[in-house]
Parts: C-alpha cells; sequence; structure tokens
C-alpha cells in the first residue's frame, strides 16, 4: 500500500495526514501525540476515528500540522484522519457521520473592522 494524504482544516490550523502501512503510531510534527497532546481528551479527538473505524492498529499516521491553538489542531488532525480512512474503507463513512468527524467546521475569527477596537466592539460612547 502507498501512503496516501488528506488534509484537515480548523480555524487557522491546517493538517496535513499521512497514511501508510504499519502498527499505529501516530506522529505529529516529529512527536508522539501522546507527548504533542498530554491532555486525555484531545488524544481521545484522536484515536475516536480509528476506534470508530477499528483500525487503531492498521496504520501508521505522520502529521504535519501548523497553525492555530491546541483544539484547532486537535480538530483538524481528527478530520483529515477521518477523511484518510474514508479513502481507504467506503463502507464507515456513515458511521463517521454520524459523530460529524467528516463535518468541517467553517467557524474561523471575525475580521477587525475600522473605526472599531475589535471585530464588533465600540468605543466607549457618551452624550455629554
Amino acid at each position: 500500500m502507498d501512503t496516501i494524504n488528506k488534509i484537515g482544516r480548523r480555524k487557522a490550523s491546517v493538517a496535513r495526514a499521512y497514511f501508510s502501512s504499519g502498527t499505529g503510531k501516530i506522529t505529529i510534527n516529529g512527536r508522539d501525540y501522546k507527548e504533542y497532546f498530554p491532555m486525555p481528551y484531545m488524544q481521545y479527538n484522536i484515536e475516536n476515528p480509528l476506534k470508530i473505524a477499528g483500525a487503531t492498529n492498521s496504520y501508521d499516521i505522520n502529521v504535519n500540522v501548523r497553525g492555530g491553538g491546541y483544539k484547532g489542531q486537535a480538530e483538524a488532525i481528527r478530520l483529515a484522519i477521518s477523511r484518510a480512512l474514508v479513502e481507504f474503507n467506503e463502507e464507515i463513512r456513515t458511521s463517521l457521520k454520524e459523530h460529524k468527524y467528516l463535518m468541517r467546521d467553517a467557524r474561523i475569527v471575525e475580521r477587525k473592522k475600522y473605526g472599531k477596537p475589535k471585530a464588533r466592539k465600540s468605543f466607549q460612547f457618551s452624550k455629554r
């Protein structure tokens, strides 16, 4: 099997996941995923698509992720992994869709407008 790569995005984060057949090792930016994300709920975010697909020990996954914070990065990685799993086995698409793992979350930070200190906040106003 050759390597398959997919992209996942969330907020300002972009993750590229490279799948190859192996023993289930997940590497993020050259580090083990448990070292990169020490919080258990972040590790769960990354492991869960693999558990749903029943492929926890089938593939070695190498992920490059840039931008954003740790939560956005974890969700971008989850989307990239889910997309790659569907490429391998089309039958798991419905179970991943039930958990909303194949849906791109389009919410991003709103841009700052001129004449305002932030996107929507206004300067203090007094009529006197």
